[in-house]
C-alpha cells in the first residue's frame, strides 16, 4: 500500500463559525484570523493505493459554481482534482473508487464536473464507483433549511444518475463491504452519518478526520464547530475518538489543517492534547 497526499488549494472561513461558543481570543492562539474575522482552511485529499485499487477519499470545493459562490470562500492557491492527481503521477480515468466521508460542498464538489458543452453534469471520474451512505445519502438530498446551502444539488445528484453511486453498510466495516486495510467510524454530531476512515498502513492507523476534527486547534472537548447540527453529539464523539486515539497510537490526517498535515496526540493533565505535528511522508521516512 502507498499514501498520496493530494493538496486541491485553501479557502476561508469565519473563525466564530469554525469554532463555536469558544472565544476569538482563545481559538486565534492556533487559528489566527485577517481583518474580517476569517481563517485560513485545507482542502486537502488522500490517495490509497492498495493494489489495483486507487481510492480516493473526498475531492475537494470543484471547479463549477459560480464566481458569486466562490466569493464567499476567498479560494487561493487552488487546482482541480485531476490537476493535482496529474502531479502526483495519476490520470482521473485510474481512479477506483472515490470514498466520500460526506456530501458538504467543500468535500465532494471535484466528483463532478460540468460536461464539455456546457449542458449539464457528469462524473470527474468515469471508471470509479461513489461510496456514500443510504442514511447520509437521503440526509443530502432532502436537506434540512440549517444544511441545505451545504448541500448542492449538482455536486451530488449527477453521481446517481451517472450509475456509479454505491452505499456502504453502516452496520458493517468498509472491508465487509468492498476493501481491504480500511475501516470506517461513523458519526452524526457534524452531520448523519459523516464516515471517518480508518486505513491500516504500515502498523499504524491513519484517521482521515474529514468533519469530526477540522484541524488541530480543534483537539480541545468545547472546540466544536458552529457547523455542527448536533454540537452535543460531536462532544461525545470526540471525547470516545480521542481516547482511542491516544490508547492505539492513531496518527490523525487533517483535511482542513492547513498548517498541520497530521499529528498524534497525548494525554495531559489539562486532557488530551496534541503531541507531534508532522507531515505523513516524513513519519513513515523516519
Amino acid at each position: 500500500m502507498k499514501l498520496h497526499v493530494i493538496e486541491t488549494g485553501n479557502f476561508m472561513l469565519d473563525g466564530g463559525a469554525m469554532f463555536g461558543v469558544v472565544p476569538k481570543s482563545i481559538w486565534q492562539k492556533t487559528n489566527p484570523a485577517d481583518e474580517n474575522n476569517m481563517c485560513t482552511w485545507s482542502l486537502r485529499c488522500l490517495l490509497v493505493e492498495n493494489g489495483k485499487q486507487l481510492i480516493l477519499i473526498d475531492t475537494g470545493i470543484g471547479d463549477k459554481q459560480s464566481e458569486k459562490f466562490f466569493s464567499y470562500y476567498f479560494l487561493f492557491n487552488t487546482v482541480s482534482i485531476e490537476e493535482a492527481l496529474v502531479k502526483k503521477g495519476f490520470h482521473p480515468d485510474q481512479i477506483t473508487d472515490v470514498l466520500l466521508t460526506h456530501l458538504h460542498f467543500d468535500h465532494c464538489g471535484g466528483s463532478i464536473k460540468r460536461k464539455k458543452n456546457r449542458e449539464g453534469f457528469e462524473p470527474v471520474f468515469k471508471n470509479a464507483n461513489y461510496w456514500s451512505c443510504a442514511t447520509h445519502w437521503q440526509w443530502a438530498t432532502e436537506p434540512n433549511p440549517r444544511e441545505k446551502a451545504s448541500f448542492l444539488k449538482e455536486n451530488i445528484l449527477p453521481i446517481q444518475e451517472s450509475g456509479q453511486l454505491k452505499f456502504i453498510n453502516r452496520n458493517q466495516s468498509f472491508t465487509a463491504n468492498a476493501f481491504p486495510d480500511i475501516d470506517i467510524l461513523f458519526v452524526d454530531g457534524h452531520t448523519e452519518s459523516m464516515m471517518i476512515p480508518h486505513i491500516s498502513f504500515q502498523g499504524k492507523k491513519i484517521v482521515y478526520m474529514a468533519d469530526l476534527l477540522p484541524s488541530v486547534g480543534h483537539i480541545p472537548l468545547p472546540y466544536v464547530m458552529g457547523y455542527d447540527t448536533r454540537p452535543l453529539i460531536t462532544l461525545e464523539e470526540k471525547e470516545k475518538f480521542l481516547i482511542n486515539a491516544v490508547k492505539n497510537e492513531y496518527i490523525l490526517f487533517f483535511e482542513h489543517d492547513s498548517v498541520n498535515e497530521c499529528c498524534t496526540l497525548k494525554q495531559t493533565d489539562n486532557g488530551i492534547r496534541l503531541d507531534e505535528s508532522f507531515q505523513l511522508s516524513n513519519y513513515f521516512s523516519k
